[in-house]
């Protein structure tokens, strides 16, 4: 083959060529497996997203950690419990609104305040 598209038209041509010396059972195997390898991509794919969506939330979390050990230094377990507990949109939101914290009664007001729905800007 003078290049490697004229590979891949062979190849296409080979897999047709099996298919029409399939029986109807044998093109249905052969179809619901490759409805199942789609299936099991998607999965993957997907746990590959959760899996990435939770490590940065992981690593926001410990960043706010120890950005708050460092300036009012340890937390009680509640409060890093509550830390713990927000969404990755609240943990980022929480590192803005330190920058702005004095104590640690601005932190604990910023999660009652979030904790309880409300939205503080």
């Amino acid at each position: 083959p003078e290049s490697l598209g004229e590979v891949a038209e062979i190849e296409q041509a080979l897999n047709i060529a099996n298919f029409i010396n399939m029986s109807p059972e044998e093109l249905e195997i052969v179809e619901n497996r490759g409805i199942a390898m789609q299936d099991e991509r998607g999965r993957i794919a997907y746990a590959e997203q959760q899996g990435e969506a939770r490590g940065r939330l992981d690593q926001a979390i410990a960043l706010i950690k120890l950005l708050i050990t460092q300036r009012f230094g340890e937390v009680s377990q509640e409060i890093s419990s509550q830390i713990e507990s927000l969404p990755l949109a609240d943990v980022e939101d929480l590192v803005k609104a330190f920058l702005s914290f004095n104590s640690l009664v601005d932190l604990e007001s910023w999660l009652q305040e979030r904790l309880s729905g409300e939205i503080l800007l």
